[in-house]
């Protein structure tokens, strides 16, 4: 069965304050019982702290995160941190590591797109040879083409080996349906990731600037109006969504928000969490 998580980069910020066993503790009492690490650094401290909270709090680990050189942001490379990658999928029992971002220079090139491809294939194979299974996570720029084909259809077929972990906000602000997305990619799909879409109001300061004259002020907190949601307070149909996603075969369906807009995180996991139990999905946690 598929179940509802966290992922945790919403987290950081705690993990570094209270560290990530007691972080976890914290989302197991809201009524989450699975997360996807990211943007924790994967330091003996906080590996050893993850591994407790999957044995004492019965915490699954859905998936580690990397990168395929080396980034900032506190994940592990592919290119240099291979061996380690798998050491800690094994000990904390995470059957799948994924890349969250595409290089930025390969969002402008089709060369470095198919080298992308190429070079995240060939150890999507390593991962599979040690039982691990090596997914990638689109944003909106993947729905860009490159003569006439979309990068996220060329991401698919030239790297056959790497799953797909499709995150239905960023879908929506890429232009396309999360369900159709779904669909397309079924059996392809084990990880999705929940996150609102929301048009926020235009705030005080778009007006003050019209008053004094200034258009382009004004038009930029206009197109600055998309906001990223808890579950249930956009507009995005995850009566469909969710269903559609365990069709297609996911098995975490992990809930992120990018920006909390003034929130604590534990304010927006727990409305995240009551409105998808408010549309019959508390089985799933």
């Amino acid at each position: 069965m598929a179940r509802i998580g966290v992922q945790a980069m919403m987290l950081k910020a705690s993990v570094a304050e209270i560290g990530a066993f007691e972080t976890l503790r914290r989302v197991r009492d809201i009524g989450y019982r699975a997360i996807e690490v990211s943007q924790i650094p994967m330091v003996e401290e906080n590996i050893a702290q993850l591994e407790r909270a999957k044995d004492e709090l019965g915490i699954d680990i859905a998936a580690l995160s990397a990168g395929l050189a080396p980034q900032p942001g506190g994940n592990d490379s592919l290119e240099e941190d291979l061996d380690k990658i798998v050491a800690d999928s094994h000990r904390l029992g995470a059957e799948m590591v994924r890349i969250g971002m595409l290089p930025f220079e390969a969002m402008g090139s089709l060369e470095l797109l198919l080298d992308f491809c190429e070079r995240t294939d060939a150890y999507a194979q390593r991962l599979a040879d040690s039982g691990i299974r090596l997914y990638y996570h689109n944003h909106h720029v993947e729905f860009a083409k490159f003569d006439g084909r979309l990068m996220l259809d060329i991401i698919a077929d030239r790297a056959p080996h790497v799953g797909l972990e499709l995150d239905v906000h960023w879908l929506q602000r890429g232009g396309v349906n999360p369900v159709s997305v779904i669909e397309q990619y079924a059996g392809r799909v084990r990880m999705v990731h929940l996150k609102d879409y929301r048009i926020g109001k235009l705030p005080d300061s778009a007006f003050e600037a019209l008053a004094k004259g200034d258009i382009a002020g004004f038009m930029t907190a206009f197109a600055g109006v998309v906001q990223f949601g808890e579950v249930g307070e956009g507009n995005l149909d995850f009566a469909s969504i969710i269903p559609a996603s365990i069709a297609s075969g996911a098995e975490y369906l992990l809930v992120e928000q990018d920006d909390l807009y003034g929130r604590t995180v534990w304010e927006a996991l727990q409305t995240s969490h009551d409105n998808l139990v408010s549309l019959g999905f508390s089985d799933l946690f």
